[in-house]
């Protein structure tokens, strides 16, 4: 039976829609506004002419961006952290939230507070430098995924979901003869589906934009990342939209409004840094809303 609104409900229901539509646009808004200046005239967007649509619409400037040096291998490097680094971060993660759970865990409460106070002191830069050089992690590759192996922010967000899964569904499958490896990867990874897409956004977006940890352990060229090498072009974006003009310039004749400018260059590197994570979204959104536990216990 449908429910009857009465003007209260529909004045509610309204007021919802217009403040959330609203938010929606806001929060769009700086993306829209940041695309289509890079595909707009690069005389009027120096000019701040572009403000609500494009004009004289062109891609040179992606062409342009993507024929950068080291940008293939940065790439790669880029994607490679990110994937192995939140396939790591997930998996470490996941199993130790699941071990903490356990009552017959030796010391558990000792365990869990000591990861649990990483995130209100550490010992700072230097001592964190020197650690990493010790442990041979200086232009190494590994530098970018083992130290994240453990999150200490995603451990207790999947420790409390875990805690809230019915123990009697772990308590028949022991019963059966099931391990915890058993009955960590067949019933609490599988019902754990939202948390671990929740996770799993949090910890990619945390790879992909990271570049500090390049600044001060990588020195091989072979081993940049994506933003690193993006926010080296984008300190230079002067003396680069020069070489990037000249590039275009050889022996063919450019329309002057496609030629790169130093606003276009940073306008052009920041899609392309925001672009792919935006891309990840869409696939992890249907895991953040819904019941998975909903009708998995009866009676």
């Amino acid at each position: 039976m449908k429910k009857k609104l009465t003007a209260g409900d529909i004045v509610f229901n309204i007021f919802n829609y217009a403040f959330f539509g609203i938010f929606t646009l806001l929060c769009f808004l700086p993306f829209y506004y940041l695309f289509i200046n890079t595909i707009s005239s690069n005389e009027l967007v120096t000019k701040g002419m572009i403000l609500w649509y494009p004009k004289e619409i062109h891609f040179n400037n992606y062409l342009d961006v993507l024929r950068l040096r080291g940008l293939g291998t940065a790439l790669l490097v880029s994607v490679a952290r990110t994937v192995l680094g939140t396939a790591l971060t997930i998996i470490g993660t996941s199993f130790l939230g699941y071990a903490l759970t356990k009552q017959e865990l030796w010391h558990r409460k000792v365990w869990y507070r000591f990861v649990v106070v990483t995130m209100y002191f550490n010992a700072g830069i230097i001592p964190w430098f020197i650690n990493m050089k010790n442990l041979g992690l200086t232009n190494n590759f590994l530098a970018y995924i083992l130290p994240g192996t453990i999150s200490a922010y995603s451990l207790i967000l999947f420790k409390t979901y875990v805690e809230s899964i019915p123990t009697s569904l772990e308590e028949s499958a022991e019963l059966d003869g099931a391990g915890y490896l058993i009955r960590y990867a067949k019933i609490i990874m599988p019902l754990c589906k939202p948390i671990l897409a929740t996770l799993i956004v949090f910890s990619a977006v945390g790879h992909w934009n990271n570049f500090m940890d390049t600044v001060f352990l990588v020195t091989d060229s072979k081993l940049y990342t994506l933003q690193y090498v993006l926010y080296q072009y984008l300190n230079e974006a002067n003396s680069l939209a020069d070489t990037l003009k000249n590039m275009s310039e050889m022996g063919v004749q450019v329309d002057a409004s496609q030629l790169l400018t130093p606003t276009a260059v940073k306008m052009t590197i920041s899609m392309v840094v925001v672009i792919p994570i935006l891309c990840v979204y869409p696939f992890f959104q249907k895991y953040f809303v819904g019941g998975i536990m909903i009708g998995a216990v009866k009676g």
